[in-house]
């Protein structure tokens, strides 16, 4: 019994942040987050991956995946500001963050070193890159995260995914995995997390990822496992 005593307050929160935004918004959750304890330096950097002119994995309804990484990040970066965190989208509008190219080629390079650049430029952050998946046999679904070669990743990740499985993905085998060959998480020096949300191959999983309710549930798991690791950091 002990070993689930602490991750009482975890559910806790993941219950409150979603009753709160259902039932009374906004306001609810500052409410909240006057109770959480919360580290004046750090900055959480929300990733939107691709944007135009790459827009990523196109779902079984032709829904290009850049759509809904905006989506979702613009959900999470808010309710990140109302528990208090200092946050800042690398990508806030359709388009990439490139800042030169002639070519798609070119500017896809220049967008990946634009966002290592603002990463990087970050004296004390974390980043969690959203994102998601894409298979050629549509059976498979669920979250998976992948974590960067800096101190606090694997920890972090393992803690997202635990938190996905547990409240929105149940019965999932899938486990956090080490990144590699992604060249945003190999060239960043904070803790970082690419958050595969789910299969834009799989149907019904698609038809919930497009769902504005099942992005506000994405978004209060994320935040409430990342406020219950930097509170045990």
């Amino acid at each position: 019994m002990k070993q689930y005593l602490r991750f009482i307050p975890f559910y806790v929160l993941v219950i409150g942040l979603i009753l709160g935004l259902a039932l009374w918004g906004d306001r609810a959750v500052t409410a909240m987050a006057e109770n959480q304890p919360v580290p004046d330096r750090l900055c959480i950097l929300v990733d939107a991956g691709h944007g135009y002119p790459d827009g990523g994995a196109v779902s079984c309804t032709g829904v290009h995946e850049s759509v809904i990484n905006l989506q979702i990040s613009q959900r999470l970066d808010k309710l990140l500001g109302l528990l208090g965190y200092r946050t800042r989208m690398l990508r806030t509008g359709p388009d990439s963050v490139y800042t030169e190219g002639e070519t798609i080629a070119r500017k896809k390079i220049s967008d990946l070193k634009e966002r290592v650049r603002l990463v990087n430029g970050e004296e004390e952050a974390i980043l969690l890159s959203i994102h998601q998946n894409h298979y050629s046999d549509s059976r498979y679904g669920g979250a998976q995260m992948f974590w960067a070669d800096t101190e606090g990743s694997e920890a972090l990740a393992k803690a997202l995914q635990t938190a996905f499985v547990t409240n929105l993905n149940p019965g999932s085998s899938r486990q956090a995995k080490q990144a590699t060959g992604i060249y945003l998480l190999e060239h960043i020096q904070c803790p970082a997390v690419l958050v595969e949300c789910g299969f834009l191959s799989n149907p019904e999983e698609e038809a919930r990822l497009r769902s504005p309710e099942y992005q506000k549930q994405i978004s209060c798991v994320i935040a409430c496992a990342l406020s219950q690791f930097l509170s045990n950091t």
